[in-house]
């Protein structure tokens, strides 16, 4: 694959003069294309989020878009009217929507199954078959390339990036796993040099790209379907860092330990790439060797949001020109932050995206003025409104895409944190009540013990059946395996349409109820806002 070797041109910021070598050390993926085979590109599956935002990039820079899916949605409404041609049946046939044959089909092996027609026919006809990811590379190519990684937070820390680099004035081109509130899109072309996308470990696919600026968030055990063991899910965000151009940085949260010993393994490696470390006061004094880019000095929950103050303190190698120089004196400014979703994990979110975007190029008080704004991304603590009188009159009703041992525990911990903050209930205690529903049967199994003990951090929990999306069931993996574990009262529920009526029998005024998971449970918040409205039976 050819490359412009040419460095990018330099860009001031708050004291230091950032150089992103942008074509520095561009390792060639396992399946990479050209953007030649750009010029049509037929996506299997294009109603979905991840293929959605692609296609609408593709279509913005001027490349053919076809693309199928099983039934009409919003979405490919929209992708229609923006140019692509979508058929609503999978048949080869839809290979030749336009008349011409595609130069590559992208599919999801993971969503698609293999002996789906089209890719069936493409193979058969040496139609290279990638996946969103290949194609997402080709387009990073002629970009400063910023990456999101890590088991937890990604969607969120994308999107704050997002919000901060626009604040800055700049207008990067992004791929993101949510709807911004703000932007109301998952994905846009833009017209800058920057571009920031989710970097998905899930199935090894962060391999794909060759990052400018990467940040990992967290590293926990997860998809060991695919990995099968916990350390080679570690070892691949080893790989992710090998894959940072030279002069890049690797941005990692000090308060995750996996993601701070990546760090401090990287640092020990040499100079190759710059280590930037963010987090807590306590957590960054544990790790000294790791470079402080963002120290959180405090975190003070309040009923409406969650306000910190951090540290911002660029070293002098967090400069990819000063990086072999003389050491200068750090640029350090301090800065309030306040998140409007709870929770010291959204903190930590907001922090990594304020570094990272300083690192492409923004301007710090701005980009801390963008997190400052940040209104969120659907599914994530997003509010589906407030009961305004009745029986559980204040209540709240929330919905999170919560679905890991780990994220159940920080949005419950938010959760508290915001009760606490809130004045009390006359006649009533505020509590926490969650509506879970475990997605897939192998993550069931693995995580019963773990998604009990989170899940008792709330009052009092309804769980249901378990969402198998791609999963066949497994036998004797039901629901009943977190349910007995629980240490709290808890409530299983089988059919759908009855949650709505279990949660108003046992919600009070000032409550904060939440649904919780990545399966169908998201479409339970409005329905338990409507109950909750009702007379009480």
């Amino acid at each position: 694959m050819a490359h412009n070797d040419e460095p990018t041109g330099h860009t001031k910021n708050a004291g230091h003069t950032m150089h992103l070598e942008r074509h520095a050390r561009r390792v060639n993926p396992a399946h990479a294309i050209t953007p030649d085979e750009l010029r049509h590109v037929h996506m299997v599956g294009i109603g979905g989020v991840g293929m959605s935002g692609v296609a609408r990039i593709l279509l913005d820079r001027g490349y053919t878009v076809t693309g199928s899916d099983m039934k009409d949605s919003l979405t490919i409404l929209a992708l229609r009217a923006a140019g692509a041609l979508i058929a609503t049946e999978h048949k080869a046939e839809n290979l030749d929507l336009t008349g011409d044959t595609p130069t590559c089909v992208v599919t999801s092996f993971a969503a698609i199954p293999q002996d789906n027609p089209e890719l069936v026919s493409a193979r058969e006809r040496g139609i290279p078959v990638v996946t969103r990811s290949d194609v997402l590379g080709a387009l990073l190519l002629d970009h400063d390339a910023l990456l999101i990684a890590g088991t937890h937070g990604k969607t969120s820390t994308t999107s704050l990036a997002v919000i901060a680099l626009q604040q800055a004035g700049m207008d990067p081109g992004f791929a993101v796993g949510g709807q911004l509130s703000r932007t109301g899109t998952n994905a846009h072309h833009g017209t800058g040099s920057v571009f920031v996308a989710e970097a998905d470990e899930s199935d090894a696919s962060l391999l794909t790209y060759s990052p400018n600026v990467a940040v990992v968030t967290n590293i926990e055990a997860d998809h060991l379907d695919f990995y099968g063991s916990e350390e080679s899910y570690i070892h691949v965000f080893d790989e992710f860092a090998d894959r940072i151009v030279d002069g890049g940085y690797l941005v990692v949260c000090v308060d995750d330990p996996h993601a701070a010993a990546l760090g401090e393994r990287i640092v020990q490696q040499g100079n190759r790439i710059n280590v930037i470390g963010y987090g807590t006061s306590d957590a960054c004094t544990r790790h000294p060797s790791i470079p402080v880019g963002a120290e959180i000095t405090e975190i003070t929950p309040k009923p409406d949001r969650t306000d910190a103050l951090i540290r911002i303190s660029l070293p002098a190698h967090a400069s990819a020109e000063n990086s072999g120089g003389e050491a200068n004196e750090a640029d350090t400014s301090t800065h309030r932050v306040g998140m409007h979703i709870p929770g010291k994990h959204m903190v930590l979110n907001a922090v990594a995206a304020i570094v990272s975007s300083v690192l492409v190029g923004a301007d710090r008080e701005r980009a801390v003025s963008g997190v400052n704004g940040f209104q969120g991304v659907r599914r994530r603590f997003e509010s589906h409104g407030t009961i305004a009188h009745g029986y559980c009159e204040g209540a709240s009703v929330y919905d999170d895409y919560a679905h890991h041992p780990t994220e159940v525990r920080a949005v419950l911990t938010a959760a508290r944190e915001k009760i606490r903050a809130m004045d009390p209930v006359a006649g009533h205690q505020r509590r926490v009540i969650v509506v879970f529903q475990p997605h897939m049967y192998s993550r069931t199994e693995e995580f019963a013990s773990e998604f009990a003990e989170a899940l008792s951090l709330a009052d009092e929990a309804i769980v249901m059946d378990i969402y198998g999306a791609r999963e066949k069931p497994i036998p004797g993996v039901t629901s009943d395996l977190i349910i007995d574990q629980m240490t709290i009262p808890t409530h299983a529920a089988h059919r759908v349409d009855e949650v709505p009526r279990m949660v108003s029998s046992i919600a009070g005024p000032g409550d904060i109820i939440l649904t919780m998971g990545a399966g169908t449970v998201t479409m339970l918040a409005d329905p338990i806002a409507a109950a909750l409205h009702e007379p009480l039976q």
